[in-house]
């Protein structure tokens, strides 16, 4: 007789099921999911991928996190919510037949979940938990292609609902030497369950993508990302992550890189004040020979929690390869801790690469300078970290994009004066 140990289920965990449940999805892929999502439950401290962060209780602490309590939602209402950039084309993942066309870009419904069935991060369960929670809640889906050399004029901005209904899943597809700046947009304040959004883009050869995340949720809200990327011959990524909202976040970017001459640009701002639980977590797998990433966080720390987990990892045939990581922290508070860790797993004996991280205060030397030519110490500060995070918006080299972050991180130092 085979006796299997039953597991004990946290008020977290039972609440989610129950959210997921109510949400009313009845197709064969929610089921499924909701079925595994009850077997498996949440990840906590010992599942290698969630070490820092600890699912199962910090989803605990949230507000209206147990079973039967009422979802509070005070959400804008995402139809107001102008576009972070200029003239964006905003498609609604619940509607996008509303986007209305686009020279050159087919937008679709998609029926279709994401797989949760196997997992991108070698260092999670056999199941992935973030696409688990986003096929549960049955994430309306849509589908994004962008003709062969297409320069699109526009950006496109993803766009998912709120409460129950904030999930999102996309497959986007930029064809050969076409050029497309997408920014996936994460608003909201619901309490008790977290939105969800999994996106899978393909980077045909010779293609250029901008993919920005501006993740801005509430004090007492919680949000599951996942960006997956596959990176084709003389194509170029590049990414950018401003996270300066919400409980509990979990982002995490898994790149590969399928054809030669690729390059990868990965950059991001991670604003961090009391009560915030913010992880960022990436894979960068180079599977070809002559390719190129480069990837730097920089994390102002005010309060709460942050972590960052990077992994580089290069495949025996992919020599040549040059990839660099840095992580680099500002602490101003003794509330505030951020763990690191970068990783490199290489299997090529002719390439080049590297990892670092850094933690620290405001430098003395640049606040006395500063308050010696009259300017006062919080007006002097402000001015600084302004400084440290200002270094890699630059590098995005687009004027529009890069202001339109400046304000939003301008915004979140403004109120924590």
């Amino acid at each position: 007789m085979t006796v299997h140990q039953l597991r004990t289920r946290s008020p977290a965990e039972a609440a989610l099921l129950e959210s997921a449940e109510r949400a009313g999805n009845v197709g064969s892929a929610a089921a499924s999911a909701i079925d595994a999502l009850r077997r498996e439950g949440l990840p906590n401290r010992r599942t290698e991928a969630w070490h820092y962060t600890d699912l199962r209780g910090l989803m605990g602490r949230l507000p209206g996190a147990e079973a039967g309590a009422v979802e509070a939602t005070r959400d804008q209402d995402a139809a107001l919510l102008a576009p972070l950039l200029h003239n964006s084309h905003v498609v609604e993942m619940s509607a996008p037949e509303a986007t209305g066309t686009v020279e050159g870009v087919r937008i679709t419904a998609l029926d279709e979940a994401a797989d949760w069935n196997r997992s991108p991060n070698h260092l999670d369960r056999p199941i992935d938990t973030v696409r688990l929670v986003n096929a549960a809640f049955g994430a309306p889906g849509v589908a994004v292609d962008v003709a062969a050399d297409t320069a699109l004029a526009a950006p496109i901005e993803l766009r998912s609902g709120t409460g129950d209904r904030g999930h999102g899943f996309a497959r986007c597809r930029v064809g050969e030497r076409a050029r497309a700046t997408f920014v996936e947009r994460i608003e909201g304040n619901s309490t008790g369950t977290p939105s969800t959004g999994v996106s899978h883009l393909v980077i045909a050869d010779g293609a250029e993508v901008l993919w920005i995340i501006d993740q801005a949720k509430g004090p007492s809200a919680a949000h599951l990302g996942q960006l997956n990327v596959t990176v084709g011959a003389d194509a170029v990524f590049k990414l950018f992550v401003l996270n300066s909202g919400g409980a509990l976040v979990r982002n995490e970017v898994h790149v590969e890189s399928i054809g030669e001459n690729s390059e990868i640009r990965i950059r991001g701002v991670n604003l961090l004040s009391e009560g915030q639980h913010v992880d960022v977590t990436t894979t960068l797998r180079h599977q070809v020979p002559n390719t190129t990433a480069t990837e730097t966080f920089r994390n102002v720390v005010m309060g709460g929690h942050g972590v960052f987990q990077g992994m580089i990892k290069v495949a025996k045939d992919a020599q040549k390869t040059d990839a660099k990581m840095a992580c680099n922290t500002l602490l101003l508070s003794e509330n505030g801790d951020f763990s690191a860790k970068p990783e490199l797993e290489i299997f090529a004996d002719d390439v080049q690469c590297g990892h670092g991280a850094t933690a620290g205060e405001i430098n003395a030397d640049h606040l006395f300078y500063l308050m010696s030519r009259g300017i006062p110490e919080k007006p002097a500060r402000a001015l600084l970290v302004k400084a440290f995070v200002a270094e890699v918006v630059e590098e995005l080299e687009d004027e529009a994009a890069g202001d339109a972050l400046m304000e939003r991180i301008d915004a979140w130092l403004t109120q924590q004066r």
